[in-house]
């Protein structure tokens, strides 16, 4: 009897397993929750370079933004500069990961390198990190809105201002920043395009560089001595301009500039005549901008357009004192000269 109730204890023992195993699995292990955030928010901000003004004044723009609309939200809004010193998609790429692990509520970033960047970006969006980009896209990430100019349309209106300088005739050169910034790319295709509809006009070459004051100043005296023909030069951005060099390095009454960019210190190039336009693009709202509809997206859970146009702002002589007092207002430092101008 005993032997024959200890094997029925068995097999009930086997049935009763096998029936476990037949109609539920082991339940896996709970996910690791995230690291809560804390309260507010954290958007880190990336720029190209953190020695370019154009991208210190959209911090300026970030950081007053993140003011007004905290108080205005009554939400905690913190701006992390993580920008390198100088342009390095790949630099740009490593900060986006330290942002995703260091708690970010959303990146605000310009691209140095779109095809370095975008798998990053796409791996921040992967795991909970909004991206907004700026003044450079990669529009073939999973970032959620871009704010700039329409890139190839600048470029043709500032070749169209140089042309009309030249009364369309002469050599050209065109100053082109990072070769792998698909913002500029962009601008010198424009030059190009508009360039080819001046049968007059020659482009001498397309000229690349290290994105920083000293560097394009060489460069600009490099090509203009190796090139004495050339009588303009269209530039895609205007880092050259932030030094006094090319002042006495290049004869207004010889060669004019036409530059994107209009900053303070750029603005004695309007004056001299050596740049009789500039084309400014707001920097400051890269920043404010950018962090307004970081807080639509994240905070107030509104709907953001995917682009949002930016207009450039035509300086020149006419409208110097008017622009100087807006970036005053901004709160950059401005030559009196310019600001009490008309």
């Amino acid at each position: 009897m005993r032997k024959r109730a200890t094997t029925t204890l068995i097999v009930m023992a086997m049935a009763g397993w096998l029936g476990g195993c037949g109609s539920e699995k082991p339940s896996a292990p709970a996910a690791t929750p995230a690291p809560a955030r804390p309260p507010g928010l954290k958007i880190a901000l990336i720029a190209k370079s953190a020695t370019n003004p154009v991208f210190t004044s959209a911090r300026k723009g970030a950081e007053a933004a993140a003011k007004e609309l905290a108080q205005k939200n009554s939400v905690p809004i913190e701006i992390v500069w993580m920008t390198p010193e100088t342009e390095d998609g790949q630099v740009q790429a490593q900060r986006i990961a330290q942002a995703v692990k260091d708690g970010a509520s959303a990146i605000l970033i310009s691209c140095s390198d779109a095809e370095k960047v975008t798998p990053a970006i796409n791996d921040a969006v992967d795991h909970g990190v909004p991206v907004m980009t700026f003044d450079s896209d990669a529009a073939g990430s999973k970032r959620f809105a871009y704010y700039g100019l329409d890139d190839g349309k600048t470029g043709e209106t500032l070749m169209r201002e140089l042309g009309a300088l030249l009364k369309k005739k002469g050599s050209v050169a065109i100053l082109a920043g990072n070769q792998n910034a698909p913002n500029l790319r962009k601008r010198v295709d424009g030059v190009k395009k508009e360039a080819a509809t001046y049968p007059g006009i020659k482009i001498v070459g397309t000229f690349n560089h290290v994105e920083t004051p000293k560097d394009a100043g060489a460069e600009v005296v490099r090509v203009q001595k190796a090139n004495p023909q050339i009588q303009g030069w269209a530039m895609v951005g205007g880092w050259p301009l932030f030094t006094p060099k090319l002042l006495s390095d290049l004869e207004p009454g010889k060669v004019k500039i036409v530059a994107i960019d209009a900053l303070p210190a750029e603005l004695v190039y309007v004056d001299k005549g050596l740049a009789p336009v500039l084309l400014a693009q707001p920097t400051y709202m890269w920043g404010y901008v950018g962090v307004q509809r970081i807080v639509d997206k994240v905070h107030l859970k509104q709907e953001v357009p995917e682009i949002i146009p930016m207009e450039v702002v035509r300086v020149s002589k006419d409208n110097l004192g008017t622009w100087a007092r807006q970036l005053k207002s901004w709160g950059f430092t401005v030559p009196e000269m310019y600001v009490k101008m008309p």
